[in-house]
């Protein structure tokens, strides 16, 4: 015979192992539930005790792995990465780092080959004795971040094939 402690705290026995099984059925007990065999000074789980850990069902299994990438659809043509966009894009992080850490300098706009922006930001900062500095800070991190922003299709676009030297 056995005690157990329901769900509601409450401690309910002796019961007959029948009358246990029933309640596992309905349930009113489950695996964790706290039970006590008669006679024994010790509670444990109700799934630990060998007469019952049959009557429980499996745990459930756990959900499949998500998938790493939807499949194309049959038929469809994806096309490649364009090589032309990659090699024109590929100064967008160092010009954008560069925006971010050193734009007073004006050093992203020699990374983009804007020579002539890239002098007028060095002057105006070395020439202001660095007043205006904080300035040409700004303006440096705006641009950096709107470059690392942009998809590589965007950036080539505006900034390379636009030549756009400001914002």
């Amino acid at each position: 015979m056995y005690r157990i402690i329901g769900a509601d705290g409450r401690q309910y026995g002796l019961v007959l192992p029948e009358q246990l099984r029933q309640w596992i059925r309905e349930g009113r007990a489950v695996a964790t539930t706290p039970a006590q065999a008669e006679g024994t000074p010790d509670w444990k789980a109700l799934n630990l005790f060998a007469e019952f850990a049959g009557d429980f069902p499996p745990p459930p299994a756990p959900p499949p792995p998500p998938a790493a990438s939807p499949a194309p659809i049959p038929g469809t043509i994806v096309p490649p990465p364009n090589p032309v966009v990659a090699s024109k894009a590929s100064s967008k992080i160092a010009a954008g780092i560069c925006g971010i850490l050193l734009g007073g300098f004006g050093v992203h706009k020699f990374v983009l080959g804007y020579t002539g922006a890239g002098i007028a930001m060095l002057l105006i900062s070395l020439l202001s004795c660095f007043l205006l500095y904080g300035l040409m800070h700004l303006i440096g991190l705006i641009e950096g971040i709107l470059y690392l922003t942009k998809n590589d299709e965007e950036f080539v676009r505006v900034y390379v094939d636009g030549h756009k030297a400001w914002f």
